[in-house]
């Protein structure tokens, strides 16, 4: 795959929540392994299920990585780590819709109550830019055309309310006391590392295994995909060059049916013998997902490098090279 590189670095310090999930450890590879820190960075996990630290295995001996198990809600844990050129980059979310179905407390809890305190901890010790990192799926389900960042957000599931109604508690925070906030809204992302609760991972390791793929409804439900290291690539961008109080749009290339990408990563693996089986609809479950990046693409100059079919092929292959990752995960999955 392309390596990234950006001869820009960050601040003093930098600061990444959700570190150890499968996008924000992605996004601490992509920094250090192209030499964009300069000076410390201080990784932030909770570590719940959906965090690993064998994601970040590879790069926890570096000198200038500190990880700290903690919760983003309790700011006391390392508020004083936060100055006048701190950067932080908030990755910590609950995020898969069917357990904010089943059980929301903890999404209101983590999205949007965590998530501020971290913005006021941040605003009191007066930091530098806050990147927040929220989702497509706060514009709800789009019949037609493309959201752009002006466009109402009509969220449909809990996970998706506890997204949209962060990004206006924090905006509105940041508005009144002028705070460098940044929002960034992108579609599905995929890739290495991701959790197999997720559609196009749990779809690789089920074909891999010959068992039968769980889809919703009648697979005719619209997304927008995008390769993690292209999503990682879009906030470095808004980090170096966009604007406070900001919000941009990140789109992948690719948008597919869920039935025609299931298909699609069948007949890349190779097995003819795996069979969709089609469930009951999620509750709620929003039809299609469609969002501008002309924002980004004109004011940044950023542009998504990879194409689908050679990161789901990267993506696949890595699946099938480490097993030892993944069935530990599919083995501890809720019900």
């Amino acid at each position: 795959m392309k390596c990234y590189t950006n001869n820009r670095r960050a601040s003093k310090l930098l600061i990444v929540t959700g570190a150890a999930g499968f996008i924000g450890s992605t996004m601490v590879k992509y920094l250090i392994n192209n030499n964009l820190i300069e000076g410390k960075i201080l990784l932030i996990d909770k570590l719940t299920y959906a965090g690993d630290l064998n994601n970040l295995s590879e790069i926890l001996n570096n000198p200038n990585v500190i990880f700290m198990e903690s919760d983003i809600a309790d700011t006391d844990s390392f508020i004083s780590f936060i100055d006048n050129e701190t950067i932080i980059i908030n990755f910590a979310a609950e995020s898969h819709v069917d357990r904010s179905i089943s059980s929301s407390d903890e999404f209101i809890h983590s999205n949007i109550l965590s998530a501020f305190k971290l913005l006021r901890a941040f605003h009191e010790k007066n930091g530098k830019i806050f990147m927040q990192i929220s989702t497509d799926e706060v514009y709800g389900s789009l019949v037609s055309g493309f959201a752009s960042e002006e466009s109402s957000i009509n969220p449909n599931s809990p996970y998706s309310g506890s997204k949209a109604s962060a990004d206006i508690l924090m905006m509105s925070y940041a508005r009144t006391f002028n705070l460098d906030l940044r929002i960034s809204r992108c579609g599905n992302n995929y890739g290495p590392n991701q959790h197999p609760e997720k559609l196009l991972p749990m779809t690789i390791i089920n074909t891999i295994k010959n068992k039968d793929i769980p889809v919703y409804g009648n697979g005719l439900n619209i997304r927008n995909w995008i390769y993690v290291y292209d999503h990682c690539e879009a906030i470095w961008s808004i980090l170096q060059s966009g604007k406070k109080q900001e919000i941009y749009n990140i789109e992948g290339d690719d948008y597919f049916k869920n039935i025609d990408l299931v298909e699609k990563i069948i007949i890349t693996i190779g097995n003819s013998s795996t069979k969709v089986k089609y469930v009951q609809d999620r509750l709620g479950h929003d039809f299609r997902y469609a969002i501008s990046s002309d924002k980004i693409k004109q004011s940044l100059g950023y542009h998504p490098k990879h194409k689908f079919e050679e990161a789901l092929s990267f993506t696949i292959d890595w699946y099938t090279k480490n097993p030892n990752w993944w069935v530990p995960k599919i083995n501890n999955l809720k019900s």
